[in-house]
């Protein structure tokens, strides 16, 4: 199965953010490099460690937008991931060089959901493509409305 074409240029904001010409969405894109601690005995990064780049892109989205995760969570809110969905189309290996975009996709009441595409950053071909849903939750884990400034992402987020 083939991924559905993705073809970034650079967004009249500028760096970070890159529209997809295809499909016109904007994105917040970012730079990894991938560790051999990624990787599996065949130096191909093992399918977890996807999770965790798409939570690099997402605290990076939030960093650039000035409201980090961390700031999330001194104002009473936590964000668990309740759902996960990856496709895989090419496979990364040891030390290569990956762009991660990111982009706040749904706003529920509750609930918020990101949708990630990882591109080989020399040839732009698709690794994979994924999303996470949350649930705002209290410290005390009680599900609770979407924090102000975590809508407010959403509402300055070019596009």
């Amino acid at each position: 199965m083939r991924p559905t074409p993705f073809a970034p240029v650079d967004h009249e904001n500028g760096a970070p953010y890159v529209r997809d010409t295809v499909q016109g969405d904007i994105w917040h894109g970012c730079r990894l490099r991938t560790l051999y601690a990624d990787t599996d005995r065949s130096q191909v990064v093992y399918h977890s460690n996807y999770l965790r780049y798409f939570e690099f892109g997402r605290a990076s989205l939030m960093r650039d937008a000035a409201y980090t995760y961390k700031e999330v969570e001194a104002s009473g809110y936590v964000y668990p991931i309740i759902e996960i969905g990856v496709k895989f189309y090419k496979s990364l290996f040891y030390d290569d060089a990956m762009v991660i975009y990111t982009r706040p996709a749904e706003l529920e009441r509750v609930r918020l959901r990101f949708e990630y595409i990882i591109t080989h950053a020399d040839t732009q071909e698709i690794a994979c493509t994924g999303f996470t849903r949350h649930c705002a939750v209290n410290a005390k884990g009680t599900p609770v409305e979407v924090d102000p400034k975590t809508i407010q992402l959403w509402e300055v987020f070019p596009g």
